[in-house]
């Protein structure tokens, strides 16, 4: 009796399988739904995570604009207060003194909008970022997890109450409908408000308005086929005519201008839009009027593009007991860099900064980081550098936990010998020798920064000052080729031109002053004549044609003196440089 229960089971559940594919090959699909949500104050509500102390103040962050200081985000007790986005700072300060005010960070707002991507792929995996305050999903197939549209819109209202968020929401068949009703369908009485409402007019006018006051002839319509509540608004599958009807022009995502051009010819809600020619309204307001409006009501696919998660390169290791000594630190790195060095040679990747987190058992963490002059998986190289940093951790009351990241990784170009023995026992040489150079620039970075370490590039100029350019070591190559040739040789140690005090100032002077100090000369070598750059205007060539000498005097300095002929400024002696 029981095998016989089992056998219907398996095939019903066979069965359904088929009449799916079927379905499926014969393009009978769900109803395509998007879900938008919105955070209207993003930016505000980021900085009350990160400072709790403003949770009881008014709040705006600030986008400076280059001239002034303008609003991009409001709390909810700013918007009480009358404030609204994009009004200058001193507007908002004489309407509310005790304002808050902070800086508005792009990078840190768009890194957090990455979190709550993160948070919103429990409700589907296919979830977009719409910079920079929205998320869009795709919900097709996904709804049914929580209850049906109405359990999931609970669920997100939910959860972004814990995150103190506030969060609008709007479901459709389109991306353009989701986002026109997550913004303009949750505001109070938009569903009832037109440009040519009776209750908007002046009183005067209000006993005409009587003839039509039928919604055909511009009075109010009725309600929007929507359902929810709370923190979003749904439109019924195959409803998205009737929910965009009563939403204003400005739910299309049109451009400011156009928006004030339909309004200027009484064009103030989407229903208004639907019954019009296309292209009448592509001639009069361009087609990216059209294509909003078709977008949203589905005749324009408009699909929903997640971004692709980046791989983290990150291995971690738990530990039974604690430990506390840098030799046991040591072999745990030791067991995890293998690992971590095999998963970024699969993908042809090369570490470039690696970070070492530890964990201690009275729950503090500590992190100690590593960069590499040259890309690499060898876990060796790797090894060498963070037994380097191993002094820095505080092992305190025993370290339960490592891990280790790699946080910035590079492409690694595999090189591969090809030709006769000796050939390749050359180039195997010279890669060592770069490989033996790269450690030593990675072993002296770590103690005092890479940054610290740079090399001397040729520049394309032939003003002494960009002769040469300073290049970091690790971020750059050696320059491989024959250093440019000079009419006369340069000093290695330049400075700001100080002036020179000469008895004759139009010849070789045989006796002068410099840097406090009478000086005289035993021999000269030049002029060597250079002009300055006409095409830039620096202000320190402004005294026009210089004239270098290579002057050696009695003491045994070797000097670089220049005599200016003065184009704007008046001419005279400098000294720029000294020869080793």
């Amino acid at each position: 009796m029981g095998l016989g229960i089992k056998e219907n089971v398996c095939e019903h559940i066979v069965n359904k399988q088929i009449r799916d594919l079927q379905a499926a090959a014969i393009g009978i699909m769900p109803h395509r739904r998007i879900l938008s949500l919105w955070f209207p104050r993003l930016g505000a509500e980021r900085v009350i995570r990160m400072e709790r102390g403003l949770f009881d103040a008014p709040l705006a962050v600030l986008r400076d604009t280059g001239q002034m200081q303008v609003i991009s985000s409001l709390n909810a007790l700013a918007e009480a207060e009358g404030l609204t986005l994009g009004q200058p700072l001193r507007d908002a300060q004489a309407m509310c003194p005790r304002l808050v005010t902070r800086l508005l960070n792009v990078q840190a707002e768009a890194a957090f909008l990455k979190v709550l991507r993160r948070w919103a792929e429990k409700f589907s995996p296919w979830v977009a970022e719409a910079v920079p305050d929205a998320l869009v999903i795709d919900l097709t197939g996904c709804a049914h997890l929580y209850g049906g549209e109405e359990g999931l819109l609970a669920q997100v209202a939910q959860d972004c109450d814990k995150l103190e968020l506030t969060v609008r929401a709007g479901i459709a068949d389109t991306l353009g409908a989701a986002w026109a009703l997550a913004r303009f369908a949750n505001q109070p009485g938009m569903a009832h408000r037109s440009g040519d409402d009776i209750d908007q007019e002046a009183r005067a006018t209000r006993s005409r308005a009587v003839k039509r006051r039928h919604w055909t002839r511009g009075g109010s319509p009725p309600p929007a086929p929507l359902r929810g509540g709370g923190v979003g608004r749904i439109a019924a599958p195959g409803k998205t005519h009737g929910a965009l009807a009563d939403l204003p022009v400005a739910a299309l995502r049109l451009e400011v201008d156009t928006q004030a051009e339909l309004a200027r010819l009484g064009l103030r809600r989407v229903g208004d839009l639907m019954g019009q020619p296309r292209a009448g309204l592509a001639r009069r307001f361009g087609k990216s009027l059209v294509l909003r409006l078709d977008q949203a009501l589905g005749s324009v696919p408009e699909p929903v593009s997640p971004a692709a998660v980046a791989p983290r390169y990150s291995v971690r290791m738990t530990l039974p007991e604690p430990i506390g000594l840098n030799d046991d630190v040591c072999a745990a790195i030791e067991r995890l860099l293998p690992p971590l060095c095999k998963r970024l040679r699969k993908d042809g990747k090369g570490a470039r900064v690696v970070r070492l987190h530890v964990y201690r058992v009275d729950q503090a963490m500590q992190c100690v980081e590593v960069g590499l002059a040259r890309v690499s998986d060898d876990p060796e190289r790797i090894l060498a550098l963070m037994r380097m940093k191993l002094e820095e951790i505080e092992a305190g009351f025993g370290i339960d936990v490592l891990r280790i990241e790699a946080t910035w990784v590079e492409t690694l170009n595999q090189r591969h010998m090809a030709g006769h023995l000796e050939a390749g026992q050359a180039a195997a040489r010279r890669l060592n020798d770069a490989h033996a150079i790269d450690d030593l620039v990675g072993r002296i970075g770590a103690r005092i920064g890479l940054e610290q370490i740079t090399r001397r590039h040729p520049g394309k100029s032939h003003l002494p000052e960009k002769g040469a350019q300073a290049l970091y070591v690790a971020w750059s190559e050696a320059w491989k080729e024959d250093w440019p040739q000079l009419a006369m040789e340069r000093p290695l140690l330049l400075w700001p031109p100080e002036p020179v005090t000469a008895v004759e100032p139009g010849k070789m002077p045989r006796q002068f002053r410099w840097s406090g100090r009478d000086l005289v000369s035993t021999g000269a070598i030049g002029p060597e004549r250079i002009a300055p750059e006409w095409w830039l205007d620096a202000p320190e060539w402004r005294s026009g044609v210089r004239d270098y000498w290579q002057v050696m005097c009695s003491n045994g300095e070797k000097l670089w003196l220049y005599y200016a002929h003065g184009a704007t400024m008046s001419p005279g002696w400098f000294c720029q440089g000294r020869f080793a």
